[in-house]
């Protein structure tokens, strides 16, 4: 391997990189150092990773492991009653099954009882709060670990709406849930839409509540918006090493809007700095013997074959050691690699490729490119579903078929068994060591296409029906759309789409009716 010197991207602009120009491995119409100046760094929110030294961070022998589990949402649930006395030829009671206190006393047991296995089912990171039992805002002062939730479930048996009104003031995430035959019937089943939410109006009347946040008798539908905050809590406010420095494939403003929409704390990595810490890492023995280690272990697993130079993957895990001390000093579980098309095959004499891989199939969340149009959702994606999504280049849609492919993909595409891998050179270079995963036909997909404002997403599912060879990004397929393929070459948007395996739709609408970004589905 050649000792690191900064040279120009010497190819020219391609059809995965547009803003990459011949010159200076710059953006069209601003340069990288302008560009990093502008929006990288402090300017984000972030930090320049600048002065970091290869002595400080191998200090331990193995760089950390795994990323840690993804943060667990906090659930408060509420229940909220009210008790009735027979009175004489008026009404005395409203709508509703729950009337005395021993109706509440069982009903309480029985939201327990649920509660309890909805915990044992849920396959995302959850802890629920002790039930709270209010009949007025006053009872409601005395609940003191409000403050400790993300998100408030009511129980709307009966009360009034200023109780709920009192919750939504704590700024937390709220969902109702009515009883229609689950148990005895609710009051709010009847006057939830007309009186509370639309406040006696023909309009949405609650700021930062949809219609969508009401749930009759249904656990499965409490656990998927459950299961969709958990997403959104574990995508606002990530720390992402940006290596290179941010962008956006042809919209270099696309990570201020990341900031702005989703609080992403980028922190910018330059190529100088990790030619430094690649040149320090390269000449300690038990870096490069690591390095050989794990090149081995790998290349020895069970369905990954070899198609390309041993050094190529070697100096990879050069690279790999090097992202994931980075990441624990920062305190990072995201990275994104920017001019991945030629600066960084300079700085490494490789491609990150196979770097992307591996720590998306570890649980942490990485991309190449450096595309904020699409980071946000990719995160998302993996908030809500556990699973690493695959950033690729969508094709033209036809007959029910859109090709999708990228360089690198994740091998644990459902979350716990590795996918079957070739390790060839990155496509458009023919330089370096990039998977062509071997996707698992059949499976059911969930795509997210982000556009460039970051005002309305589109999604889609559809099935895995091809797993090709073709002259493009390594990692292929062929998916079977589920819906009008009309439709969706005339909705397309932005370019660059994310994609995990399993149907979570309906998690990510519900997870975008909490933001400022619109939703529109083709499936």
């Amino acid at each position: 391997m050649s000792t690191f010197k900064q040279e120009p991207c010497p190819q020219p602009s391609c059809s995965c990189c547009p803003h990459q120009l011949p010159g200076d491995g710059g953006f069209a119409g601003i340069t990288r150092r302008g560009f990093l100046g502008g929006l990288g760094g402090t300017a984000l929110g972030g930090l320049a990773l600048a002065g970091m030294s290869w002595p400080a961070l191998s200090a331990a022998d193995e760089p950390a492991g795994p990323c840690p589990d993804r943060k667990t949402l906090v659930v408060k649930p509420i229940f909220t009653y009210g008790t009735y006395v027979h009175r004489d030829r008026t009404s005395w009671r409203p709508w509703g099954g729950v009337e005395t206190p021993e109706h509440a006393e069982e009903e309480k047991a029985r939201i327990g009882g649920e509660i309890e296995k909805l915990v044992s089912t849920a396959d995302f990171p959850v802890k629920i709060l002790p039930l709270s039992s209010v009949r007025s805002k006053a009872e409601l002062e005395q609940v003191t670990d409000l403050k400790e939730a993300d998100a408030v479930v009511i129980y709307a048996a009966a009360a009034g709406g200023d109780i709920f009104d009192a919750i939504a003031a704590t700024g937390k995430n709220i969902i109702f849930f009515v009883r229609y035959k689950s148990g005895p019937l609710y009051l709010w089943y009847e006057i939830i839409h007309p009186r509370y939410l639309r406040a006696h109006t023909d309009h949405l009347a609650k700021e930062g509540m949809t219609y969508r946040d009401v749930v009759v008798d249904s656990q499965d539908e409490l656990l998927m918006r459950l299961r969709a905050l958990c997403g959104l809590k574990n995508t606002f406010g990530t720390k992402i090493i940006a290596v290179g420095g941010p962008s956006g494939w042809a919209h270099p403003e696309a990570p201020q809007l990341a900031k702005e929409r989703w609080q992403l704390d980028i922190h910018t990595l330059t190529y100088d700095e990790l030619g430094k810490l690649i040149q320090a890492a390269r000449q300690d023995p038990k870096a490069m013997e690591r390095a050989r280690r794990k090149t081995e272990e790998y290349l020895s697993q069970p369905g990954v074959t070899l198609e390309c130079k041993k050094e190529f993957v070697e100096g990879a895990y050069v690279m790999d050691d090097i992202f994931r001390r980075l990441m624990t000093e920062v305190g990072a579980r995201a990275l994104t690699l920017n001019q991945c098309m030629g600066t960084i095959m300079h700085v490494s004499d490789t491609t990150g490729c196979m770097n992307l891989t591996w720590l998306n199939d570890d649980g942490f969340v990485a991309f190449c490119e450096s595309d904020f149009v699409v980071i946000a959702a990719g995160i998302l994606l993996n908030g809500i579903s556990g699973k690493p999504p695959f950033l690729h280049n969508p094709t033209y849609p036809h007959d029910g078929i859109i090709t999708l492919a990228h360089c690198t993909a994740p091998r644990r595409m459902n979350g716990k068994d590795l996918e079957p891998a070739r390790i060839l050179t990155h496509y458009e270079s023919d330089f370096g060591a990039a998977p062509k995963i071997e996707f698992t036909k059949g499976t059911k997909v969930t795509v997210i296409n982000s556009d460039f404002s970051e005002e309305c997403w589109l999604g889609l599912t559809g099935t895995i029906v091809d797993v090709p060879f073709l002259p493009i990004c390594r990692s292929q397929l062929d998916l079977q759309v589920d819906g009008c393929c009309d439709k969706l070459t005339d909705k397309m948007r932005g370019f660059h789409w994310q994609m995990v395996y399993g149907d979570y739709l309906r998690e990510v609408g519900y997870a975008l009716s909490k933001t400022k970004i619109g939703w529109e589905t083709l499936s």
